[in-house]
């Protein structure tokens, strides 16, 4: 076994199959294939069910993923281990980010943290969920992780959470939208109102679904997952939506309103890794982020 044989398992596994696999790896579809035969025989097992063009994971290849990313996670830190020594020249950094946090503070830290080195990529992937991230860090999918979450983010066994401040909900309208020439809200007054919604287990959907539990009858007029989605269809005049304020300068940059909701309610902000040694790209990046947090 060696590591180029796991890569070229994660990269089936992360790809969805083998000829996509080959593709984004730059190699042979027979190649790829020798490649995960041998892995088999020096395993003793097979690791995907081959069914026409699909390859559908058994569960010996199931249990081999976690272990397989800490391995070729563990040689990328070793490399990046010798490019640090060059001042993190290149590089690549993977981050799990849900979609509020991704519009902010993720622009700014990525920001930051480019100026201070442009030679290395941060590639971010998306999370919808608190949970998801937390598990995209401890399986070792990505390094870094960046959620909200109603109170402190708490760091566990497998993780740990560096604080980066916190986000109010607020309201967003459309331009001609309700609450004309008012700069905040009421949290009651949104009774009678439309909202559009995210999928339950986010912070957006967990707001709503409390004003719902204190008796403040609000109707959802849709519940997307593509968050994208929200400002469109705030403008269309579908409903309104409550978001964290992290959407407030593209909201108005659209043409949309802003409001506060008072009283303030907010989620906790936090950046989670594992327990362990970081890549340098990824301490760097936690470096950057809490000091400009002023943590």
């Amino acid at each position: 076994m060696d590591i180029r044989q796991l890569e070229y398992f994660l990269a089936i596994v992360d790809r969805g199959g083998f000829n996509r696999a080959a593709s984004a790896l730059y190699v042979s579809q027979p190649s790829l294939s020798q490649a995960v035969r041998t892995l088999e025989r020096d395993l003793g097992s097979q690791l995907f069910h081959r069914i026409g063009r699909r390859a559908v994971l058994t569960e010996a290849g199931k249990a081999l993923i976690e272990p397989a990313r800490e391995a070729v996670r563990g040689l990328e830190t070793a490399r990046a281990s010798v490019a640090a020594v060059q001042e993190l020249r290149e590089g690549r950094l993977d981050v799990a980010s849900m979609p509020s946090q991704a519009v902010e503070p993720l622009t700014t830290l990525v920001r930051d943290f480019s100026r201070r080195y442009p030679g290395v990529s941060v590639a971010v992937k998306a999370a919808f969920t608190a949970r998801e991230v937390i598990d995209l860090v401890r399986t070792g999918a990505v390094e870094l992780g960046l959620l909200a979450s109603a109170g402190p983010v708490r760091g566990t066994e497998a993780v740990v959470a560096h604080a980066l401040g916190s986000q109010r909900f607020v309201l967003v309208v459309p331009g001609d939208g309700p609450f004309a020439g008012r700069t905040a809200v009421q949290c009651h007054e949104l009774a009678g109102q439309r909202l559009i919604v995210g999928q339950p287990g986010t912070g957006m959907r967990a707001y709503v679904d409390g004003l719902r539990a204190r008796g403040i009858d609000v109707a959802v007029a849709a519940e997307t997952e593509h968050r994208v989605a929200l400002l469109p269809l705030v403008l269309a005049g579908v409903g309104l939506a409550v978001v964290t304020d992290s959407w407030r300068d593209v909201a108005r940059a659209l043409g949309a309103r802003v409001l506060d909701i008072e009283p303030r309610t907010t989620l906790d902000v936090a950046l989670v890794s594992r327990r362990g040694i970081l890549s340098p790209a990824a301490a760097a990046f936690i470096t950057t982020a809490t000091r400009d947090a002023g943590t």
